[in-house]
């Protein structure tokens, strides 16, 4: 005879029985939060979007140029790819047409931000089109630009997001790269949290940060743009501080993304500087760093997507929209805010190049930045090897400080020359 089985069970084994049957039946979690994966079926893996490109700028050479830019620091190895465009490749050294650099996927976890990058060079070179645009207007304003992009910067971060990681936003060794970089570095706030902000041991350790900067100075853009997700927004500098560049030339920045906002935010995104209404400061960042020592007269932020309704852990869903027709706004709507800044900003960059004409000795940088910069660009473009380049910046700064040394050591023999001189003939003066 069988034994009859006893349903009256404990409540501690009633509530192990119940955690045991949803761990098996995967119904429920009660240790952490359903997380959102990557929509493969939406979102390009880093190497096919990088073949995409690759496909794109083969099929176009006469409007685009690609160069892979690589360097290593202590055994940490980085490539990343930067693509060139202009109407006519022949001019794309013409310093008569205002000159664009775009960056993308600075944090690995915000795939969306590399999507666009593909957007643009499609709608760029005629592949895709907006529209609402009228393409005679399109072409005209791309006619005064070169556009220089950065679709992936964070190359070995979004690797470890695509491995699994989805939160992660640092590079390849933890280090935010957008707190990597001179102005302000290395502060902290209150709320610092190494995860999130990690600025590195020293403004730019990284190579990501070394390569942007390089491009920077060889470039010398005009407007700067850093797009990244996590919310809607339309930035300018400051991001280490609460408040905005002062004077004529702001106000009419401000007023233009003001603009933008109407037209193609819907009045959803937030303008201002970083500092004063994303709800925290953040030191080191590169806008900051291209408004204050580069001087590029228009440096932006702009966060195309956010979805704070998510969980803090569900980092996919917080930065990427996950389904199809948010996919295609966010890309729509943000692609023709783009061509729609390009448009504006070439009336305002007149003026200000009408109004203003700025000293020489306020573009000034390090000989190391100026070198390394000029050095790479020429490099990357003539396919000289990287061994030859790295001896010939040795070469020439040697050469360059012996220069400066031996200038200051003469000039300093020559003035003690003549103030000797002068006290002999005075001396010799009768009384």
């Amino acid at each position: 005879m069988g034994r009859r089985c006893n349903l009256s069970l404990s409540p501690v084994m009633l509530l192990f029985w119940f955690a045991s049957f949803s761990l098996v039946n995967g119904k429920t979690n009660l240790t952490r939060p359903s997380v959102t994966p990557i929509n493969r079926d939406l979102y390009h893996t880093s190497d096919t979007l990088m073949e995409e490109i690759k496909a794109l700028v083969h099929r176009h050479p006469d409007k685009l140029y690609m160069e892979v830019i690589g360097s290593q620091n202590k055994g940490y190895r980085v490539e990343m790819t930067v693509v060139t465009y202009c109407r006519n490749r022949k001019e794309i050294d013409d310093r008569s047409k205002y000159r664009v650099l775009l960056s993308f996927g600075q944090h690995g976890r915000e795939l969306i931000t590399s999507e666009l990058s593909l957007r643009i060079l499609s709608i760029l070179i005629g592949e895709q089109f907006l529209p609402n645009m009228d393409p005679s207007s399109l072409n005209n304003t791309l006619e005064r630009f070169v556009i220089k992009m950065v679709p992936m910067e964070n190359l070995n971060g979004r690797k470890l997001v695509e491995a699994g990681d989805l939160c992660e936003r640092r590079n390849g060794r933890g280090v935010d790269l957008n707190r990597n970089w001179s102005v302000d570095w290395g502060k902290k706030e209150k709320d610092y949290d190494p995860y999130e902000e990690n600025p590195g041991i020293a403004p730019f350790s990284e190579p990501e940060t070394q390569i942007m900067r390089k491009l920077c100075v060889s470039f010398e853009p005009h407007i700067w743009v850093n797009v990244h997700s996590g919310m809607e927004a339309l930035f300018m500098p400051y991001d280490h501080k609460n408040t905005t560049p002062h004077g004529s030339p702001a106000q009419r920045v401000r007023l233009m993304l003001e603009n933008l906002n109407r037209l193609h935010c819907k009045q959803r995104c937030v303008v201002g500087s970083g500092g004063g209404s994303v709800g925290y400061l953040a030191h080191g960042t590169a806008t900051d760093y291209m408004y204050d020592i580069a001087r590029v007269p228009m440096a932006f932020t702009f966060e195309i997507y956010g979805d704070r309704t998510g969980s803090s852990k569900d980092c996919f869903k917080m930065f990427n929209p996950s389904d199809l027709t948010t996919f295609n706004g966010v890309l729509n709507d943000w692609s023709a805010a783009f061509f729609a800044m390009f448009n504006m900003s070439t009336h305002e960059l007149d003026v200000l190049h009408s109004k203003i004409s700025v000293p020489s000795l306020e573009k000034l940088v390090s000989i190391d930045d100026y070198l390394n910069g000029y050095l790479m660009e020429r490099s990357s473009r003539y396919g000289k090897k990287k061994e030859v380049l790295e001896l010939g910046m040795q070469e020439i700064r040697t050469y360059f400080r012996l220069f400066l040394l031996s200038s200051v050591l003469l000039m300093f023999m020559f003035c003690s020359r003549i103030s000797k001189s002068r006290r002999q003939i005075v001396s010799g003066m009768p009384l």
